[in-house]
This record gives structure tokens, sequence and C-alpha cells, in this order.
């Protein structure tokens, strides 16, 4: 999906946009590692949640099924700059639930595009209901943007907070609540 020769080019001109020299011995491979870079960090953009999702496993319980601290990291829209951090999943399984593995491979798929925190959160949620079949699922992310630390305001610390509920989160407030204390966060 990553046209490599694009971004080297892209990256020359912007070497030299900013005065530098990409001749010079220091920044010779510059737009090739930058373009090999920007391959990983936008591979999500080819990828489907539900390949990673459509592998279940059948279980007679429906007890909320949590996987917290998945450390992500992703490209903000608007400044081309990482914003890192935590991702919480709930989801209470109609019948299946999806390998653990599964979930966090979820999270990469949408995190590895250029992103804003708030769509991040809505696209893994609405992708455990859409392709796990879920009754439920709560996502809550936490994370740091560099455009706020390293640039603008320069608030080094400054966390960010989304959360999305689908399904018997929004018609069930004390299933929120629960997922909230499990955390530690209530």
């Amino acid at each position: 999906m990553v046209d490599q020769e694009k971004v080297r080019q892209a990256v020359r001109l912007l070497l030299e946009g900013i005065g530098e020299d990409p001749d010079r011995e220091g920044l010779l491979e510059t737009p090739d590692r930058v373009a090999r870079m920007y391959t990983e960090l936008a591979g999500g953009m080819d990828q489907d949640a539900a390949t990673h999702l459509s592998k279940t496993f059948a279980v007679d319980a429906d007890d909320m099924v949590i996987e917290r601290d998945i450390t992500f990291y992703s490209l903000c829209e608007h400044h081309l700059l990482p914003f890192y951090g935590r991702v919480a999943i709930g989801y209470v399984p109609n019948g299946r639930v999806a390998g653990l593995s599964k979930l966090a491979r979820t999270v990469e798929v949408f995190a590895r595009r250029l992103q804003l925190q708030e769509r991040l959160t809505a696209q893994i949620a609405d992708a455990l209901m859409a392709d796990l079949g879920c009754a439920g699922a709560i996502v809550f992310i936490e994370a740091e943007h560099m455009c706020m630390t390293m640039r603008g305001v320069q608030k080094p610390g400054t966390q960010t907070a989304t959360c999305a509920r689908r399904g018997v989160f929004e018609d069930d407030p004390t299933l929120e609540e629960r997922f909230f204390r499990m955390l530690g966060r209530a």
C-alpha cells in the first residue's frame, strides 16, 4: 500500500526544505530508511480486523472478558507525529471468545494508520461488535501525543483518555463501572 518511491522523494524534498543537504553522508540513506519505516508504521492501512477476530472459541460463560495494558504506537494525522499509550478492552461474549492475542492484533490494525485517538477507540469497539459478534464492547485508551509534548504547548506527560461503549455497555452502566473497577480506575 505504501509507495516507497514517493516517500523517498518526499523525504528528500523535506530535507531540502528545512535547509539540509540530502547528499551529505549522514542523510544519504535517510529517505530509504524513512520509506521502510512508513511501510511498517502505516501497515494497518491494508489490513482488516476481521481477519484476526474470526478465530474464536466456543464458551458457555457470558462474563466480561478484559484485556488491558495493550501498548500501541500510532501517528497523529494532523502533524504526522507519534502518539502512544495503552488500550484496555472489555467485551461480553455471545457464545464465543477471541484468542487473547487477537485483541492486541486488532489494536495494531487500527493503530498502524494515520489516526485520531477518538477514531482509534471507536474503530476497535466497532470491530469487536461487527467481527466478534459480542453482546457488548468497551474500549478505553490513554495516550501521550508528541504534538503536545515536543511542539506547540510542550506539556510532556499529558494524557488523553477516550472511551467507546457499544451494545450492553451502553445499556447497563453497572457493566461500565465494573470494567473500570477491574482496571483499578473506580
